[in-house]
């Protein structure tokens, strides 16, 4: 039962990582420096000071650099890959499991591919936004996912179980989007 909750939880933050990239990282910090969560052997440094400034750093200018206009869809395109890196990194860190080709396995194709889930649809989203908007509804949309970045994070560590299964219920969803919207006819102009 142990490596469930540690599975949960890494998937649950992983999966925050596609609205922000630095949020569930941080969340995961405060909560291994504040004794709340332990991670796995060399993943100390998650629960150190200069991992909790630098990332508290890398947070602010992530969630500023969303509001700024032509920005937030520049930075869509290289978040992917690095929130795709971060979910790996996420769950390798809690997944309590004693082979490392499995460990790392889990959090690649898990943790990786959540977060990567995640982000493509915030990416779609955000596509959707500044075509139908002008880019002017993106700010709603940047706040949306900070919110939820930080209001799923700190879930995931109060209640791994339950977030890991809300993060199943939107990974269906978006793949259900994403698949509706490829059979739907495109429409001539």
């Amino acid at each position: 039962m142990e490596w469930i909750i540690s599975l949960c939880l890494g998937i649950a933050l992983s999966a925050c990582c596609g609205f922000r990239i630095f949020v569930p990282m941080l969340v995961a910090s405060l909560a291994v420096k504040l004794g709340w969560i332990s991670v796995t052997p060399g993943f100390e440094w998650m629960g150190t000071w200069p991992a909790l400034l630098v990332l508290a750093s890398a947070t602010t200018l992530e969630i500023g650099a969303y509001y700024i206009p032509w920005l937030d869809n520049a930075l869509d395109t290289v978040a992917t890959p690095i929130a795709f890196v971060a979910g790996t990194i996420l769950t390798t860190s809690f997944v309590e499991v004693d082979l490392p080709v499995l460990k790392w396995g889990l959090g690649i194709i898990a943790g990786g591919g959540t977060a990567g889930l995640i982000q493509t649809g915030t990416s779609l989203l955000r596509v959707g936004s500044t075509a139908t908007t002008g880019g002017l509804g993106n700010p709603v949309v940047s706040s949306a996912e900070n919110i939820a970045s930080f209001g799923f994070s700190f879930l995931a560590i109060l209640f791994p179980l339950l977030a890991a299964f809300l993060v199943l219920m939107i990974g269906l969803f978006l793949i259900r989007l994403m698949v509706t919207r490829k059979r739907q006819p495109r429409q001539s102009v």
